[in-house]
C-alpha cells in the first residue's frame, strides 16, 4: 500500500519516541506506539522495536518515515538506550553515527554530541514525565549508518564529524527542503563569525571552493562560504550577522546571473546567462558575428571564447562585476569585492581590490 504522510517526523522527534518506548519498558511496558510532546503539539510515532537489555537497560529503535521531501535522513533507524542511574535528572550522550561538535558558532558547543537543543529538551521532558523525583536515567543516542548518511549533508563542512545532526525546531518534517538546506548553508557564516573572521569569501559551491583556496593562499577553510543556490538569501544572512566584507567569488556562469537580479540560481528556477553576458557584450561594442556566436553558444565557457577573441572580455567582466555588486548592495550593504573566473579558475574582470587580511597565490 502506497504511504500517503504528506509530512513526516524530525530526527529529533524520532529520538525521544525510541527513548520514551525504552523508558517505558523498563518500567514494564512494552509498547509500538508512543506519544510524543513536541512544540508543534502532540505527535504519535511508531515504534519499530523495543527490548530490555537488563534490569537497567533497555533500547527501542525508530524508523524515520519517508515523506514528499527529499531528505536524506528518511528509512534511517533512530535508536535510544536508556540506562538507569543512581542520580535525578535526564543526561544524553551521541553514540555511533551521532556527529561530535568541533567548531564554535553553531547551537552546541564543540565537544558535545549534535544533539540540537530543541531534540535535548523534548527528550529531557517526555522522560521526566515518568520518571519520580530520584530517578534519572542516562539516554544515548545512536543511528546506524549515521556516517555514511552524513557524508552526503552539510555536516563535514560545518566541522560535525562521525555522523548526523539531531535536529527539528517543531517536531515535525514538512516537505520544504530548500528551507532546510539554506538554513544549513547559513550555520557555515555562524561559525565564521564565531571565529572572529571579519572578511568571507563567498562562492557558489565546490568549483568556487577549490578555485577560492587555489587563489588565497593561507586563508582558513572556515572563511570560505558555500552559497548553493540561494545567494540572495546568504547575502542577506552575512549582513544580519554583521559581516565586515565580502568577497564574491565564482564561475561566470553562476555570478552573471546576479547582474540579472536573479538571486535564486537554481537554472530550473531562472536562467538569463545568456542574456545577460550577450546584452552586456554588446554594451562594450562586441561585433554582431560575435555576439551571434555567443548566442548560439551551449555552455557560458563556449561564449567565453568567442568574446574573447574580440580583445574585450576584460570590459566586458568589468562591467558584469560592477552591475553584480549594484545587484547585490541591495542583499547587502556590506564592502564587497567581485572576482569572476573561468571553470580553470582564471579570473575575467581586473576591477576588484585584494583586501589587505587576505592573501593571494603570486602572479594570479
Amino acid at each position: 500500500m502506497k504511504d500517503e504522510r504528506v509530512s513526516g517526523i524530525t530526527t529529533g522527534t524520532a529520538a525521544t519516541a525510541a527513548a520514551l518506548a525504552s523508558l517505558l519498558c523498563l518500567k514494564g511496558e512494552t509498547v509500538k506506539t508512543v506519544t510524543v510532546k513536541a512544540p508543534a503539539g502532540a505527535i504519535e510515532v511508531d515504534v519499530e522495536s523495543v527490548e530490555r537489555l537488563s534490569m537497567d537497560t533497555a533500547r527501542a529503535s525508530v524508523v524515520k518515515r519517508p515523506y514528499p521531501d527529499p531528505d536524506v535522513t528518511v528509512n534511517l533507524e533512530i535508536v535510544a538506550t536508556v540506562k538507569l542511574k543512581g542520580s535525578p535528572g535526564v543526561e544524553i550522550r551521541g553514540g555511533r553515527g551521532v556527529g561530535t561538535v568541533t567548531k564554535p558558532g553553531l547551537q552546541v558547543p564543540p565537544g558535545e554530541p549534535a544533539i540540537n537543543p530543541v531534540p535535548r529538551k523534548m527528550i529531557m521532558e517526555n522522560l521526566e514525565e515518568h520518571l519520580d523525583e530520584d530517578e534519572g536515567v542516562a539516554v544515548t543516542i545512536s543511528v546506524p549508518g549515521g556516517e555514511e548518511v552524513a557524508s552526503r549533508t552539510m555536516n563535514p563542512r560545518l566541522g560535525i564529524m562521525g555522523g548526523i545532526s539531531i535536529l527539528g525546531t517543531t517536531g515535525i518534517a514538512r516537505p520544504m527542503s530548500s528551507k532546510a538546506y539554506r538554513e544549513s548553508l547559513a550555520c557555515q557564516l555562524d561559525i565564521a563569525v564565531a571565529r572572529g573572521f571579519r572578511t568571507v569569501i563567498m562562492v557558489p559551491g565546490n568549483i568556487g571552493a577549490g578555485i577560492a583556496r587555489e587563489y588565497f593562499k593561507d586563508t582558513d577553510p572556515d572563511a570560505i562560504i558555500q552559497m548553493g543556490n540561494f545567494p540572495g538569501y546568504m547575502l542577506a544572512e552575512a549582513c544580519r550577522r554583521g559581516v565586515g566584507r565580502i568577497i564574491l567569488l565564482g564561475h561566470a556562469g553562476k555570478l552573471i546571473k546576479l547582474a540579472a537580479g536573479i538571486f535564486n540560481t537554481k537554472n530550473s528556477v531562472a536562467d538569463g546567462r545568456r542574456e545577460t553576458m550577450i546584452a552586456y557584450s554588446a554594451l562594450e561594442g562586441v561585433p554582431g558575428a560575435v555576439l551571434e556566436a555567443m548566442y548560439s553558444a551551449g555552455t557560458t565557457e563556449e561564449m567565453i571564447e568567442h568574446l574573447e577573441r574580440t580583445g574585450l572580455t576584460e570590459k566586458v567582466f568589468n562591467r558584469l562585476a560592477d552591475a553584480i555588486k549594484e545587484r547585490c548592495g541591495g542583499r547587502c550593504s556590506v564592502p564587497m569585492e567581485v572576482l569572476i573566473t573561468t571553470m580553470d579558475g582564471r579570473i575575467l574582470n581586473s576591477n576588484f581590490r585584494v583586501p589587505d587580511d587576505i592573501h593571494t597565490v603570486d602572479g594570479r
